[in-house]
């Protein structure tokens, strides 16, 4: 199962899984062949990544001259109700789960929910992660939902990976791992701080990239005290997109 946007989104307390049109989903008007590839191209990014294609990255997949054209199909797709924008935002795509849908599982469904992550809130200067203080709650979560089991949740702070369509009080989906991939969504520990950015490595330079041009990249220095928490896997949408 794939869930709209992310491998799962709450809104409104509920957790709306996203099933795809094989399986149902009925549309307000048939999709043309062009825009259902693109449709599928957004699905198979958010599944193996987490997060939905750049429309630079859809018009490279699919031969377009200029990101335009796909934001032009984009535009389509949202008006057929496949999908629905978040203006400004690079990767503001979410797949869409219809009106009717119904709610799968509330958030802590005590028969759906069969894993239980610590929620993390604000992290306190030099300490662990998962220390008991950093832990608001427990959260119950359907494990089918991601590709990757997540080991915990973090709260966002902050808009500096607006573009890469997480906001301020988001819940982000962390996998805990010692080492990412170029380019794959972070969760970083920089001296006494924790933040969430995106990792480049290019010439032997660390640098963890804001998805916000409000905010400049971070530039680890060899002296700097630096470790990878954990690479996000997904996230819980705690407010509706505009």
């Amino acid at each position: 199962m794939r869930l709209a946007f992310f491998p799962w989104v709450l809104q409104n307390g509920a957790v709306y899984p996203y099933s795809p049109q094989k399986r149902g989903i009925a549309m307000a008007t048939k999709l043309t062949e062009r825009q259902q590839e693109i449709l599928d191209l957004i699905r198979q990014t958010v599944a193996r990544t987490g997060f939905p294609p750049t429309r630079a990255e859809i018009a490279q997949a699919l031969g377009f001259r200029s990101p335009n054209a796909a934001e032009d199909h984009l535009k389509a797709l949202a008006r057929k109700g496949a999908i629905e924008l978040t203006a400004g935002a690079s990767r503001g795509i979410r797949l869409k789960v219809p009106d009717s849908a119904t709610p799968s599982a509330q958030l802590t469904h005590p028969l759906l929910a069969q894993l239980v992550l610590p929620l993390v809130g604000r992290v306190a200067a030099g300490s662990p992660i998962l220390a008991s203080e950093h832990v608001e709650r427990e959260v119950g979560v359907d494990p089918g939902l991601f590709a990757q089991t997540p080991d915990y949740l973090l709260k966002v702070r902050g808009m500096s990976m607006r573009d890469a369509g997480i906001l301020e009080g988001d819940l982000l989906a962390v996998k805990r791992a010692a080492e990412a991939r170029n380019g794959q969504i972070v969760v970083a520990r920089l001296g006494d701080e924790v933040t969430v950015k995106r990792l480049q490595r290019q010439n032997g330079r660390i640098e963890l990239l804001p998805e916000n041009p409000d905010f400049a990249p971070i530039v680890v220095a060899n002296t700097d005290e630096f470790a990878l928490e954990g690479i996000a896997v997904g996230l819980i949408r705690t407010q509706p997109l505009h």
